[in-house]
């Protein structure tokens, strides 16, 4: 695991080297083992690397024999061996076992088509000197990020945003359509980023760049499916466990020592009997829990380790350590980002790095296999919008509205608010409601009036509706697995997993999102993933004789911190200062009197206003590291 910088230049009015320094010293913590460079005239290549595979010899960049191609990576590449061999077999000379090396070998054999046949997790970066041509590529799921400017001076990117910043090319402009999808999605989804001047390369697509020349883009994966009817149950439970039973044990592949984040739920519970099945070492399992009861997995996911035989290290997340991390978390976010499970997931990557330097995780398993309420709610949502009028809807929402709040984790009432709050609106949006995110009316009532007119009619909503829309996809299941890999997945769970373990050295692999396991799920009908009122119906019967079965029956419950109780507690203070009157004024983004209000009505218990503020707190945090000037126009 590593972070890769770089960049091609057409004007010659800086340093280059000190440039380039600037911008891998700032990923230092993805990559603190090792440091790399390599300029060739307009074209930079940098990394920071975290050793995990070849140790000793995986240096980069690493170059072809001729040393006319030089390739940087993020990430790993778990078919790398059976890559190298068929390389062998057509003349290639390997000079180390690492996996890049196979990526630059690759592409001098099949060009830019090299990434098609990677199976992994990977942000890479190749410089072609013969050819004066920049590859990027990302994997096809979203596991590793890639950031990119395209500018007339230079193109520039890099694996976050703070490294992209130490380029003389690339402005701190703020994208105020960026800020109302950030409010939308509790993220800024992929292509965009926050700043105007910056995007992000989607997953499943390359980038080719020639200095002085448009980049183009491709994509080389998409999700599909393609329902077949012909095996039975019996016969996709034995094909979806021998794929995941491939896949935990491919990513076993280390020479450094390997463990397993375990929440005590059916994903990460799969992962860790395989992966305890198949490792040549003990496994060693971590998890973070709450002292609040309702949000504290940490005795499931003990049940589970001691099942699987391995040995367990459970962590505590308090109010304090919280607090501890607020100063510090913008500038570990690098974007702005809504999920309060950042913090517990930095705390817990923290403690596992003190063991491991690898884990696997059970991310993806919810999203493919329609786990989340989520899924539920899309049924009743569309009856309740069939027979229940308009204003029949304003009447039971008010009521619903006013129902007091419970502090326990997946209260009714909770879900019921959001369910009635979502309801008015058309299916994609309204998932994204019942995912999390601000109404039209909310954003408008938050934003300052500057905002707003900057704004004018622009509509966050659209693109979500046109990109579901052009999926092609027919039925109202795969519509739904599709927003919730892409949107909530690919924007939001993986940012937060990369940013909060690599800022800790740590790398995750997840086997679920294992390609060849994506696609296999594209294919099983969509009965054998939802039925009735059970979700992942298929998975849970595959993995069954794994686990203990009250883990396989559990109900979903996700890293959820009670960040609602804290606001009104030990987090009060933190909140009313850093949405202050005055300081919100002086951002000149938002409505002070807005912002005071849905504080006043979170902290007397009359609202639970959770998501709002917290996102704001996040906005805020961040922008003490990188948008420390107010303005914004």
């Amino acid at each position: 695991m590593c972070g890769i910088a770089g960049f091609l230049r057409t004007a010659a009015e800086f340093d280059p080297r000190r440039v380039l320094q600037r911008m891998t010293d700032s990923l230092r913590h993805r990559g603190p083992d090792d440091e790399g460079t390599h300029i060739d005239g307009a074209a930079a290549l940098g990394v920071r690397r975290l050793a995990v595979i070849d140790i000793a010899n995986g240096h980069q960049p690493i170059a072809n024999h001729d040393g006319t191609i030089h390739g940087v990576l993020n990430g790993e590449i778990y078919n790398f061996l059976e890559l190298r061999r068929r390389l062998q077999r057509r003349g290639h000379v390997f000079r180390t076992r690492s996996d890049t090396e196979v990526i630059v070998h690759g592409y001098e054999e099949w060009g830019e088509d090299c990434v098609r046949d990677l199976d992994g997790m990977f942000a890479l970066a190749i410089w072609d000197s013969v050819r004066r041509r920049l590859l990027l590529a990302r994997d096809r799921m979203g596991e590793k990020p890639l950031y990119y400017h395209a500018g007339p001076d230079a193109f520039v990117f890099g694996s976050e945003v703070r490294a992209l910043l130490h380029h003389p090319a690339v402005s701190r402009a703020l994208d105020l359509s960026a800020l109302s999808r950030y409010f939308l999605f509790e993220c800024v989804p992929a292509p965009h980023s926050i700043f105007a001047d910056i995007k992000k390369l989607a997953p499943g697509h390359t980038l080719v760049v020639s200095p002085g020349a448009k980049p183009v883009m491709d994509r080389y994966w998409a999700m599909e499916f393609a329902r077949d009817d012909s095996p039975d149950e019996d016969e996709w439970c034995h094909r979806l466990r021998t794929t995941l039973e491939r896949s935990v044990k491919n990513r076993l592949v280390s020479d450094v020592p390997v463990g397993v984040l375990v929440s005590g739920g059916v994903d990460s519970g799969a992962v860790t009997a395989l992966a305890a099945r198949s490792s040549a070492r003990p496994l060693l399992t971590f998890s973070v829990g709450f002292e609040e009861p309702s949000y504290d997995e940490r005795p499931f996911a003990r049940r589970v380790s001691e099942h699987c035989g391995a040995e367990h290290e459970a962590i505590l997340f308090t109010p304090r350590d919280a607090r501890a991390l607020l100063e510090r978390v913008g500038a570990l976010l690098d974007e702005p980002l809504v999920d309060a499970s950042f913090l517990p997931r930095y705390v817990l990557a923290q403690a596992a790095r003190q063991w491991v330097t690898v884990v696997l995780s059970g991310d993806g398993g919810d999203e493919l296999f329609c786990g989340y309420p989520t899924f539920l709610a899309d049924r009743p949502a569309r009856w309740c919008r069939q027979l229940m009028p308009t204003p029949i809807h304003s009447v039971v929402n008010a009521a619903v509205q006013r129902l007091p709040s419970s502090a326990r984790y997946g209260s009714a009432d909770a879900l019921l608010k959001q369910f009635f709050r979502a309801l008015p609106y058309g299916p994609e949006v309204r998932t994204q409601l019942l995912l999390g995110g601000l109404t039209p009316a909310e954003q408008t009532q938050l934003f300052s009036p500057g905002v707003r007119a900057v704004l004018g009619s622009f509509d966050p909503y659209e693109e979500l509706t046109r990109a579901i829309d052009e999926s092609s996809f027919q039925e109202v299941t795969e519509r739904l697995i599709y927003h919730h890999s892409k949107y909530y997945l690919g924007d939001q769970t993986l940012v937060a997993t990369d940013r909060a373990t690599m800022a800790a050295g740590l790398e995750v692999r997840a086997p679920l999102l294992d390609h060849a396991l994506v696609e296999l799920t594209g294919r099983i009908p969509n009965h054998y993933k939802v039925r009735g009122r059970v979700t992942k119906v298929l998975f849970k019967r595959a993995v069954a004789d794994l686990l203990p079965a009250h883990i396989v029956a559990r109900r979903k419950q996700g890293l959820g911190v009670p960040v609602a109780a804290w606001l009104r507690g030990p987090l009060r203070g933190v909140l009313e200062e850093r949405l202050a009157p005055a300081r919100v004024a002086r951002r000149g983004l938002f409505e002070p009197a807005t912002v005071s209000r849905l504080l006043d009505e979170h902290v007397a218990g009359h609202r639970n206003h959770r998501k709002i503020l917290w996102a704001l707190l996040m906005f805020d945090a961040w922008c003490d590291h990188y948008l420390v000037d107010p303005r914004w126009t």
